[in-house]
């Protein structure tokens, strides 16, 4: 009786078996890593563009609680971001200058140094326009901008 010897069955793994595990686990988790980088840019973006609608909301409901002096509000807000300069007002009379002010700290704070806002009254409607640097999602080298139009 002769007896071969051979191979009965692989057994384990070939190394370029391993090899290949290797490099498509990496492929893998670069494409994660991608994936984990650009959610936190839109999330970024989303929260700017959040606030920035928010502020706007906010100078429509102050013109539309203080409608007679509504073309008071009109004007550019630049941002403010020193301390010293950020108190927010307090008593029951907010002037149209008190709220300036404050929005010029808020608008700071939320959308950086070079966020702005531009209110236009044009008879009983309001235009707000809120403009920020949106350096981590930008379309066609745009800045960030929400623009809202209420009719008083």
């Amino acid at each position: 009786m002769r007896r071969t010897i051979g191979r009965q069955g692989q057994v384990g793994f070939t190394l370029i078996e391993v090899m290949i595990a290797v490099l498509v686990l990496g492929v893998g988790l670069l494409g994660l890593a991608l994936l984990q980088t650009m959610n936190v840019r839109f999330v970024q973006s989303a929260n700017y563009r959040t606030q920035a609608t928010n502020l706007a909301y906010e100078v429509l409901d102050q013109v539309r609680a203080n409608r007679i002096s509504k073309a008071a509000y009109a004007g550019n807000y630049a941002a403010l971001t020193a301390d010293a300069d950020c108190v927010a007002p307090t008593g029951a009379n907010v002037t149209p200058a008190l709220f300036r002010k404050a929005l010029q700290c808020r608008i700071g704070k939320v959308l950086g140094a070079d966020g702005t806002a531009a209110v236009v009254v044009n008879g009983d409607v309001v235009t707000v326009t809120m403009t920020w640097d949106d350096e981590r999602w930008r379309d066609d080298g745009n800045d960030g901008q929400v623009v809202l139009r209420s009719q008083l």
